[in-house]
């Protein structure tokens, strides 16, 4: 083997042989620990907690378990590494919402499997669409979502964004 194999591997390949990935329901206790801390970091990087995310954030059971909704945690070699949450907005359309990966494992594929997981989760509990808003200062985020089919959409035609950062708006019809 050459030394540079590594190197002509791609990113999502060098993330599959170095760790193992697991994408699972949000358990209580850790799960919820790091869901917080996995978001405070995005966010606080580029913007501001705003106080939805703080209640969001603060107590991810009530705020979106107990409502109906889910999250789905990522583990990389048994270690926290990404979330997303699918929160009921009624009519079976659902919010893709507080998604992240860490820092260090970004660019590796990570995100679009979890991505990915949303939707097929999205479509098994009978979801018609999924919507989310983001921001032009993601565009790396905004690109994952063009290419897993989201569509920019008008505001107007979405329920409300609770986030003031929130200036690009998308949906997926499932």
């Amino acid at each position: 083997m050459s030394c540079n194999t590594a190197t002509s591997m791609s990113s999502e390949q060098r993330a599959s042989a170095a760790s193992t990935i697991e994408i699972r329901p949000l358990l209580p206790g850790d799960d919820t620990t790091a869901f917080r801390a996995l978001n405070e970091e995005w966010i606080t990087r580029h913007f501001t907690l705003e106080a939805k995310d703080i209640e969001t954030l603060g107590d991810p059971e009530n705020a979106i378990l107990h409502k109906g909704g889910y999250i789905f945690m990522v583990y990389a070699d048994d270690k926290p590494v990404g979330c997303v949450a699918l929160l009921p907005m009624g009519n079976d359309v659902y919010e893709l919402s507080k998604m992240a990966v860490s820092p260090h494992l970004r660019g590796q594929g990570i995100g679009r499997r979890l991505l990915h997981h949303a939707i097929a989760q999205a479509r098994l509990i009978g979801a018609k669409s999924l919507f989310l808003g983001s921001n032009s200062k993601l565009p790396s985020a905004i690109h994952l979502y063009e290419s897993m089919g989201f569509r920019h959409v008008l505001p107007e035609i979405l329920p409300p964004m609770p986030y003031s950062r929130a200036n690009v708006f998308m949906q997926l019809e499932l």
